[in-house]
């Protein structure tokens, strides 16, 4: 196996230490690259995911995502699992204020699918408390 795939195969999302916790800010992420197999045909799937949240306590570590967003290369998932998916693990690893993952998958049987799924959290009051 070569390293590249190596390093996917190991790989485990990591969370950092926001460092502004005090503050609801938004985070924005754009993954161009997202593909999955079909589990009726195993043809590929393509998307863009985006992922866009507010923070709480700690923030994904982007290099972690980038490995783990590689993982779903090989899976066989429906474009709504893959979505959920993304949403369950990262809300489980960093518990964020507000989440919101859009998968926007290529045209595929001239039908085009965008699943959006969400995790509405806590926000801070405007006080900070």
């Amino acid at each position: 196996m070569k390293y590249g795939a190596n390093m996917i195969a190991e790989s485990a999302l990591e969370a950092v230490p926001n460092p502004n916790p005090e503050r609801d800010y938004e985070i924005d992420l754009s993954i161009p690259e997202f593909t999955c197999l079909c589990p009726r045909s195993n043809f590929p799937d393509f998307a863009t995911i985006r992922i866009h949240y507010v923070p709480d306590q700690s923030i994904v570590e982007l290099k972690s995502l980038k490995l783990y967003i590689n993982q779903f290369r090989d899976q066989e998932l429906f474009h709504e699992q893959a979505v959920n998916r993304i949403l369950d693990d990262l809300v489980a690893l960093i518990q964020p204020r507000l989440m919101e993952v859009v998968g926007d998958f290529n045209v595929r049987g001239n039908i085009k699918t965008v699943v959006t799924a969400r995790h509405l959290g806590r926000l801070a009051s405007p006080n900070g408390a």
